[in-house]
């Protein structure tokens, strides 16, 4: 059906849909309003009332309905409401859910939910095609014989080797009641096509607290801004490319849930539950790639990973388009994935080229090899800072638990309510510890290391946990005291974790987290007790590789244990050759190491361990203390002007510095890194409300500031929240371009009130302040005496809420000196108002009214204010003044000398 869907939508264009819909029969209908279920339970939950109001309007539900619905989000949740309604209305005749379908087009020209657009375009272009996809993904093709047998063999050994799935040392069995927390979050919590920005991936993204700036950005834009995705629909039609996509990326931040989605994945194939339009699926794992040296070919590593399928295998490929490869963690590849559109000459054309795994990966996305295939890839952020995404036809980004999936695993966690609702709060109030817990890797950390300080049966609980540094003390003491049994001798501690220390050293100089036999016996760990506590076997389904290889139960762990050796036994060589990778750390690697080792060096947080292992290194912790007080981050905030990127990235680290000095929790090392005199310029780097809470905490131990500007940050309201204790602390504080709402100016209001409050620069200009914010501001500036200069631009204060402001600028205590109150939509009467209210202010030097409305009737008092005022200079231009109105003030400049007058 050709229709245009991007203009005003009317009841014509509403009908002409309905009897679109009509050329389908019920039970096609019914079919596809079925496969778009989780489609319209996403875009209801966004907005139930907008929702509700366009059904009852339409008489698809009656208004006592649309009360029930609308009082099950008010007391249960929005997705239970959403899931409830859709559930009446796919079940109660096809006229309501034709009402839902008309519901749903109306509701565009209002409402721009990605979900809703793409509804609406998939079924009107793609309609009896999706029928087709539809059954074709639940029945597969009809095979021979043959191919059968090799497909059954191929679903057999998928199924085994994926029923059982590992998320950061925890199983999840998944037939059944299938990953009651991990299902949630796969299915509503990616998000996609994200258009990926080198500047916010270049953040290194191990950790959540080490600055998941972009996936930060992306969990507060899923409501109503990126399409939400479920895992079955990963190879959907796509409304924004008009086709069905055979190159998808998903990427997500370590630990968030990659390897084991691609795991689900497959699991759900094997099981006929999805995509059974993929004859065979083949799953490979990067890590695993690596040790098969630097050449192959495509034919060798299928042979290898599944050998039953060597006999029939050149059979099986003749038709790509019934295949589909998965290859996981791209970001542990050892070379880059170069998808440039000029790169052709080196690629493959016939799955017995032998070449690097990366050339035969980019082979089978550009389509030179085995044209027709799909493939699906997995990698964290940072890798595809230096990929050319625009090759893929979906991007999709996993960004983890939100408050309601945090909560349910810390329920399930906790096996006593009281204890997980005090462990959450607690985690809550802490906000570091709690922005980790978004991924679900170190949620699972996270409640380690928290078992041990509430659950009484341990024995003595032990302090509850301010840095990350601290939670990974809590979290190895938890598992060296409950897992090793019995329980080692300190000496016998000590020297086993040495060795798991130079393992985790080796792997992290050397890029490697797949640990074989061989290194192990190397490092002298072969047989440890120490296996099962911190590391995970993985058994290798090519047993000519190595029948089972080991790995950290996650990246940081194994970061931790790298930091943690070199308290326990310190060697000058390798210290010195760690500090200066560190030091380099050109693409982020040794980030959380260094935060590791920074937090080690506080005698608080590494007593914990010291009770088991015996007295940390004296050397270390000086040489790391020496280290960072070195480290003078007003360089890189010297250099930030040197272009738009080198800027960026120098403020960058110097954020990274600030997160060191925050995790070494060392207030005299703050004092002694940052003076009264620093200038902390982080504009246009987007802070998490971790970085704000870094912020306050470099703040907290200086006793004043000259200068903070996080103009462009992407702060918002949480994260002025975390700063707003510290602010007094700023003689010049801007706050522009934050998208800042009025709930932000308590925070603001509160530094201003305060008897110690140094600010006397004060920008907030380019946010969203209305009138109700501005009795708060103004009653704050009636108390303050250190602002000089403040900056109201472009907001929507408008007339009324100036008017909480006149009795502020009126008073004789007032010692504002310039005041900036452009683009706020004032009217006449305001500038009235505001002329009487400067009439007896002595202070005022500058006044900036420019893109006003003001016109000509307002000409007297602004006459006025200029002759009988001490102002040096007035801006207004862009108001509405005449021609004959504006020469006349300017023309006032002959009476007073000193006043200039910008029109």
């Amino acid at each position: 059906m050709s229709m245009d869907t991007r203009g005003p939508v009317t009841e014509v264009d509403v009908e002409a849909f309905a009897y679109y819909l009509r050329n389908f029969t019920s039970g096609q209908l019914r079919l596809l309003s079925e496969h778009f279920r989780p489609e319209f339970i996403c875009v209801i939950e966004n907005d139930i009332p907008i929702v509700l109001q366009e059904l009852t309007s339409r008489q698809v539900i009656t208004h006592p309905q649309a009360q029930t619905y609308a009082d099950l989000e008010k007391y249960q949740d929005a997705t239970k409401a959403a899931e409830t309604l859709v559930n009446y209305i796919l079940t109660e005749s096809q006229a309501t859910a034709v009402g839902l379908w008309k519901s749903f087009f109306a509701l565009r020209s209002r409402w721009s939910h990605p979900n809703l657009h793409g509804i609406v375009e998939e079924i009107l272009q793609n309609g009896n095609a999706l029928l087709e996809e539809i059954l074709l993904n639940e029945s597969g093709y009809n095979l021979d014989p043959e191919v059968e047998a090799c497909q059954d063999e191929q679903k057999d050994i998928l199924r085994e080797q994926t029923k059982m799935l590992k998320e950061s040392g925890r199983r999840h069995q998944s037939e059944g009641q299938s990953f009651p927390i991990l299902s949630r979050y796969v299915e509503v919590k990616m998000v996609s096509d994200v258009h990926f920005r080198k500047q916010s991936f270049e953040e290194h993204e191990a950790l959540a607290a080490a600055g998941e700036l972009n996936e930060y950005r992306l969990r507060h834009k899923t409501q109503a801004e990126l399409e939400r995705i479920t895992l079955d629909r990963l190879f959907r039609w796509c409304f924004r490319s008009g086709r069905l996509p055979q190159s998808v990326m998903v990427s997500g931040v370590a630990g968030v849930g990659k390897t084991t989605l691609m795991q689900k994945f497959v699991f759900d194939w094997a099981t006929g539950r999805h995509y059974q339009k993929f004859t065979f699926v083949f799953l490979f794992k990067f890590r695993d790639l690596n040790a098969l040296g630097p050449m192959t070919s495509l034919e060798q590593l299928i042979q290898r990973g599944y050998p039953h399928l060597r006999t029939n295998l050149p059979r099986l490929l003749q038709e790509p388009k019934k295949l589909l490869f998965i290859f996981d963690g791209l970001d542990e590849c050892n070379e880059d994935l170069d998808l440039s559109r000029n790169q052709f000459q080196n690629l493959c054309t016939h799955v017995g080229d032998v070449k690097p795994v990366s050339m035969i990966v980019a082979s089978l996305i550009k389509q030179t090899l085995l044209k027709g295939c799909s493939v699906l890839l997995t990698s964290r952020p940072n890798k595809l800072v230096r990929l050319e995404t625009g090759v893929l036809h979906r991007v999709v980004s996993i960004v983890g638990f939100l408050s309601q999936e945090r909560e349910r695993y810390f329920r399930n966690f906790f096996e006593d309510d009281v204890v997980a609702k005090s462990a959450l709060a607690y985690v809550r109030d802490s906000q570091v510890l709690y922005t980790l817990c978004y991924n679900p890797s170190y949620c699972w950390i996270t409640c380690t290391a928290l078992q041990p300080c509430y659950v009484s049966k341990m024995g003595q609980p032990q302090p509850l946990p301010k840095t990350v540094t601290q939670l990974f003390v809590s979290y190895i003491k938890h598992m060296l005291v409950n897992h090793s049994r019995p329980l080692p001798k300190p000496p016998e501690a000590r020297e086993m974790l040495i060795k798991l220390g130079w393992l985790a050293d080796y792997g992290l100089n050397n890029h490697v987290f797949i640990f074989d036999r061989n290194h192990l016996e190397a490092f002298g760990l072969d047989g440890s007790p120490f296996l099962t506590a911190f590391l995970v076997e993985n058994i290798q389904a090519d047993v000519s590789v190595s029948p089972v290889t080991y790995s950290f139960v996650h990246l940081t762990v194994q970061e931790f244990f790298a930091a943690l050796v070199h308290y326990l036994d310190f060697n000058e060589k390798n210290f010195g050759d760690v500090m200066a990778a560190a030091q380099r750390n050109q693409g982020g690697e040794y980030e959380i190491f260094s935060r590791f080792l920074f937090g080690l060096s506080h005698p608080a947080t590494r007593a914990p361990l010291e009770e088991n292992l015996g007295k940390f290194s004296a050397v270390t912790t000086k040489r790391v203390i020496e280290w960072l007080a070195e480290m003078d981050w007003n360089v890189w905030m010297s250099l930030a002007t040197g272009g738009r990127k080198k800027g960026t990235e120098n403020k960058k680290k110097a954020m990274n510095v600030f997160h060191y000095l925050f995790e070494a929790h060392n207030a005299p090392l703050v004092r002694q890194a940052v003076d009264e005199a620093s200038r902390m310029d982080f504009s246009e780097l987007f802070l998490m409300p971790v970085d704000c809470i870094i912020l306050a905490f470099i703040l907290s131990c200086c006793k004043e500031i000259a200068c903070l500007n996080l103009d462009s940050c992407f702060i918002q309201v949480e994260g002025l929240q975390r700063l707003g204790p510290q602010l007094h602390r700023v003689r010049e504080l801007s706050l522009c371009n934050n998208d800042l709402r009025d709930a932000a100016m308590k925070d603001i209001a509160c530094a201003l009130k305060r008897s110690d409050c140094k600010l006397e620069s004060l920008s907030l200009a380019k946010n969203a302040f209305t009138e109700p914010c501005c009795r708060d501001l103004g009653l704050a500036l009636l108390e303050n005496r250190s602002v000089l200069k403040l900056d109201l631009t472009k907001n929507k204060l408008q007339n009324e809420g100036l008017a909480h402001l006149l009795e502020a600028f009126s008073s004789p205590q007032c010692k504002i000196r310039e005041l900036v109150i452009r683009e706020n939509s004032l009217s006449d009467a305001s500038c009235r108002n505001l002329c009487s209210a400067l009439a007896g202010n002595t202070s005022l030097q500058l006044l900036n009214l420019n893109g006003n409305f003001f016109t000509d009737l307002c000409y007297e008092e602004m006459r006025s204010l200029i002759l009988k005022s001490p102002l040096k200079e007035i801006r207004l231009s862009l108001n509405q003044f005449s021609a004959e109105a504006e020469r006349h003030l300017k023309e006032l400049e002959k009476e007073r000398e000193d006043l200039k007058i910008d029109l």
